[in-house]
Formats: structure tokens, C-alpha cells, sequence
């Protein structure tokens, strides 16, 4: 966290280098992007692509501005800012306007504060509110992915239909296989649970994340999800459509565990992906946007360095150090 100093000692060292971590995290999301580009088309490519080449072209011209070292714009932390702010957009978003995203991404959202680590907002996140409330119908423009791919020419000049997302206060069901196989209108983070799901467990097995994030997010969209439903089943959408529709299983793995911008101890981060997965209910369901992931995760990134000031981790060794001071007197 940003000015955060540890106070208790001894420390944990791994082998685990930010570096390391960055294409750990990047490795993961890698079969999610690789599906929703064959899902979508070669456009969803050129998004993927564009958004990369223009957050490591900005974060090297601010290092270049800075007069630091240039090969930092390689550390893996652009090209994943770039790769999540991909995985957020539509499809057949226009290019000029996901450069100016990507920009934003590392210009505003993480150089401005002081480069990696010091970034009070997720890049990602803040870039893709900016280009909602600057660029709405280009925001909203979701298509339906290809079915059958087996067609190379169909493939390479798919023209995706228009089509409204499973969030959208007009649907009420839709095939829990569809939500988790992909077969739904929305963003390329936003279609294929199960290889989302997948790099989430990877990510735990490596030791880049913890289960506290995740599974508090989880509980905090599905709790309130599952009463509200319970009472109103024809306002309000089940659990099961809440969690594997929209962004929420890439916000639970891959934005919500973010090291930066997420608190430190094992208790703020179950209070804070509580947070956010409260607040994605709220957006969704009683909020005039049906995707609530991006606000949610900027309302709680403000929060997190208070969280980190009133629940801070139990020093080591603080009773027997209290013992030995007071005998001392």
C-alpha cells in the first residue's frame, strides 16, 4: 500500500519477484483471452493487442520522461495492465479509442501516483470508468460470439451481432452451461467462467494469491443475491447468474486480488472483497449500470488504505515482548 511500513518482524522471503508475479498473473488470464478471441473474432485480437503495444509504448515514454531505467516498462505490470483493460471491453472496440484507454491506464492510473506500487487505483479499472462516461455507446456495444468456428472464412470475417448482456434487467434466465462455456454476449473476461475459474486456481496453487479475497467476493455478490431472489425471483437474478455472468469471476481472481491497490492482513482483505462483492450487487441490481465490477473495486481501492490503518496484523511476539518490558520496569 501506498507510504505502508511494516512494523513486525521476522519477514517471509520467496523466490516471488514482482516481476515474476506479473506473468505468473498474466500466464493465467492468457487461455480465458485466447477463447474469447477465437469466440469473437479476429477483432477481439486486435483489441487484446492494441491494448498491450499501447500501455508498454506509454509506461516506456514515462520512464523515458522520468529518466528511469526503460526495461522497467517489461516488469509484466503494463502488459497485464493492458491485457486486463482488454479483457473489460467490448469485442469490436475502435482502436483509436482503446489506445486512449491504455493511455489513461498507465499515464493517470498508475505513473501519476508514482509508478508501480505507489498506484492508489487499479489502472485497469479507473481506464475502463473513464471510457464508460466518455464513450458510452461505444461501451455498451456488446456482440454475440461465433458458434461454430470450424469455418476458417467464417472466422476471419465474422461480423458480430448486436446483442444485450445477461446482466440486462430484460433477461431473466439464461443456461447456467452458457454462462460458464461462454456462449453469451459481453466482453472476452466475461465469457468462459470455467477457464477463468481455472487461472483463479492456478494463481492460489502458485502462491500469488490467498483465498481470502476470492471467496469473500464471492459470498458478498451471492449472499445478497440468493435473499434478494428468494423474496423477488422476478426482479432480481440468481446467484448462480450473478457470479458466473458479467465480470465477476475475472474481478474475483485477477482485479480484486490486485497486491497494490488490496489491503495487506488476512482481515481487511475478507472486508474488503466483502466490500466488493456487496457493492457489484448493489451496481447491478439497483444502480443504472447492469455492471458494477470497475465502480465497485474504485470505491473499495479508496477504501483499502483505511482499511489498512484500522485493522493492521497482530505484531510477532507482541505479548512476550510486552512481558519483558514490563519485568525490565
Amino acid at each position: 500500500m501506498i507510504n505502508f511500513k511494516p512494523a513486525a518482524g521476522p519477514y517471509a522471503h520467496s523466490e516471488n519477484s514482482s516481476t515474476r508475479i506479473m506473468y505468473e498473473v498474466v500466464l493465467a488470464l492468457l487461455p480465458a483471452t485466447l477463447f474469447g478471441g477465437v469466440r469473437f473474432g479476429p477483432s477481439a485480437f486486435v483489441v487484446v493487442i492494441t491494448c498491450v503495444l499501447a500501455c508498454v509504448g506509454c509506461e516506456l515514454v514515462c520512464l523515458a520522461l522520468q529518466k528511469r531505467k526503460l526495461s522497467h516498462c517489461l516488469d509484466g505490470s503494463a502488459i497485464l495492465t493492458g491485457l486486463i483493460l482488454a479483457m473489460s471491453l467490448p469485442p469490436e472496440f475502435p482502436v483509436n479509442l482503446t489506445v486512449i484507454g491504455a493511455a489513461f491506464a498507465i499515464v493517470v492510473g498508475k505513473q501519476a501516483y508514482g509508478g508501480l506500487g505507489q498506484n492508489l487505483f487499479n489502472p485497469a479499472m479507473l481506464a475502463r470508468v473513464f471510457l464508460l462516461v466518455c464513450f458510452p455507446v461505444e461501451m455498451t456495444h456488446w456482440i454475440t460470439p461465433m458458434v461454430d468456428i470450424d469455418n476458417i472464412q467464417q472466422w476471419m470475417h465474422f461480423d458480430g451481432v448486436s446483442a444485450a448482456t445477461v446482466l440486462s434487467k430484460t433477461l431473466h434466465s439464461t443456461p447456467t452451461v452458457d454462462l460458464l462455456t461462454g456462449h453469451q454476449a459481453g466482453s472476452m473476461g466475461e465469457t468462459n467462467a470455467i477457464l477463468l475459474l481455472l487461472g483463479g486456481c492456478y494463481l492460489l496453487y502458485r502462491g500469488i494469491i490467498t483465498w481470502t479475497i476470492p471467496l469473500t467476493f464471492m459470498l458478498g455478490l451471492t449472499v445478497p443475491a440468493a435473499i434478494a431472489h428468494l423474496l423477488a425471483p422476478e426482479q432480481f437474478l440468481a446467484p448462480y447468474t450473478q457470479l458466473f455472468s458479467g465480470g465477476a469471476m475475472l474481478c474475483a481472481f485477477f482485479i480484486a486480488t490486485d497486491l497494490v491497490t488490496s489491503p495487506t492482513s488476512h482481515r481487511g482483505q475478507a472486508l474488503y472483497g466483502l466490500g466488493c462483492g456487496v457493492l457489484v450487487w448493489l451496481i447491478r441490481s439497483v444502480g443504472s449500470y447492469p455492471e458494477g465490477v470497475a465502480f465497485a473495486i474504485l470505491i473499495m481501492n479508496a477504501v483499502s488504505p483505511l482499511i489498512d490503518y484500522y485493522i493492521q496484523p497482530t505484531l510477532f511476539g507482541r505479548k512476550e515482548a510486552q512481558a519483558l518490558s514490563s519485568k525490565e520496569k
